[in-house]
């Protein structure tokens, strides 16, 4: 699947702002309106220009779409009513009974469950992949095969891949190179300018930024999306209009949020270092993470998420996440709010202990979303919390 990027003449802070704006009139108002009907007055005689809110055509979906493909430098984008979905139906729309997709095996649970269960029971073959072993993806080619599917940075360990020699593989054998970027949003990071065929969001995450829309985004060739949205349109992935009011209003602090938590977490992953407490930390923008140089070349901002390992395992976890006054124990990401979550209990839970510290999760580890606070207020809350 060749990658064709739509030209991007403004920048990000000035996309997620006026991206795909229509022109204004005088007496228009500023903020774009919600418009909440689910269906709209038909031309008689022809299907030509039907609107429909499960076809995402109408103002809300269409306006919002098109901002994000601005925001990717794709030909086309669409939002669906959640992450999971839009990882779902771009696959789906890749993916037939028969055919074997390989994926990294750093990955969400809920992607992990979707793959090894669903789309086994769909006739899909899964593998997943080591994507840190020397030509790992090579090996598992197989004549069937048909995308690769990975993360970076990957949840929750921030791992960073080079996507640079997987998309000299995609584009050799013909395949599709699939990215999921929620975690670094497109201020720090845009997959299509490192050979990526499609970008999947959970606009939940940083493109809301708020903590109160769940949202997903598949971005691509036009054609593509137009499959993508035929499996939403059947698989009834569609996103209310006031949510996409509220995802477009987010949206727009997009830049400003995302370098402040750049900032904030660097401050922070840079504190963790000197505590006794902390057995490990992982933040790509540390000189020892094992994929700091891949990041400082590919990425904008190192991001806003990092993850430490307790010393005291399990118990002082659990100690720690109690203490908490200003960091909220919470189990999503990207908003303003500084949230902490333990992946043994959210996002893998469904993984058993030994699996879990395979792909670098042990007992103690804590993923943090860093927020938009004041970052000495943020240190100071942790700091007692350790104590």
């Amino acid at each position: 699947m060749a990658s064709r990027k739509a030209p991007r003449a403004l920048s990000p802070a000035s996309i997620v702002l006026h991206g795909a704006a229509d022109p204004k009139a005088h007496g228009d108002p500023v903020v774009p309106p919600i418009v909440p009907s689910a269906n709209f007055i038909q031309e008689i005689g022809t299907d030509a220009g039907l609107k429909y809110a499960r076809y995402l055509n109408t103002p809300n979906t269409e306006r919002l779409s098109k901002r994000l493909a601005m925001l990717e430098g794709s030909e086309a984008a669409l939002v669906l009513a959640s992450g999971m979905g839009a990882t779902a139906c771009a696959m789906l729309a890749l993916l037939r009974p028969g055919d074997h997709l390989l994926a990294s095996q750093y990955i969400y649970g809920g992607t992990h469950r979707l793959f090894t269960e669903e789309f086994t029971a769909l006739g899909i073959d899964v593998t997943l992949v080591d994507p840190f072993e020397p030509r790992a993806w090579r090996k598992r080619l197989r004549k069937e095969t048909r995308a690769i599917f990975l993360e970076s940075p990957v949840n929750p360990t921030t791992r960073v891949l080079d996507l640079r020699p997987i998309s000299y593989l995609t584009q050799e054998i013909g395949l599709a190179l699939v990215v999921d970027s929620t975690f670094a949003s497109p201020v720090n990071f845009r997959p299509l300018e490192h050979g990526a065929d499609v970008v999947i969001h959970s606009a939940t995450k940083y493109l809301n930024g708020h903590h109160d829309v769940l949202g997903g985004v598949v971005c691509g060739t036009a054609p593509y999306i137009e499959e993508v949205l035929q499996k939403q349109i059947v698989w009834g992935q569609t996103p209310d209009a006031f949510s996409c009011w509220l995802l477009e209003r987010g949206l727009k602090t997009l830049d400003v949020r995302v370098r402040r938590q750049n900032h904030n977490a660097a401050r922070i992953a840079n504190w963790c270092l000197d505590r006794k407490e902390i057995k490990r930390v992982h933040y790509p923008g540390l000189p020892d993470h094992p994929d700091h140089e891949c990041a400082r070349e590919l990425m904008d901002g190192f991001g806003g998420m990092l993850a430490i390992e307790l010393s005291g395992g399990a118990k002082a976890a659990d100690k720690f996440l109690r203490k908490l006054r200003l960091v909220t124990h919470a189990a999503s990401l990207g908003g303003v709010d500084t949230l902490v979550s333990e992946p043994r209990y959210s996002s893998h839970a469904r993984l058993s202990t030994e699996q879990r510290a395979r792909i670098g999760i042990p007992d103690g580890f804590l993923r943090i979303s860093i927020g938009i606070e004041d970052a000495d207020d943020l240190i100071a809350d942790l700091e007692q919390a350790l104590k």
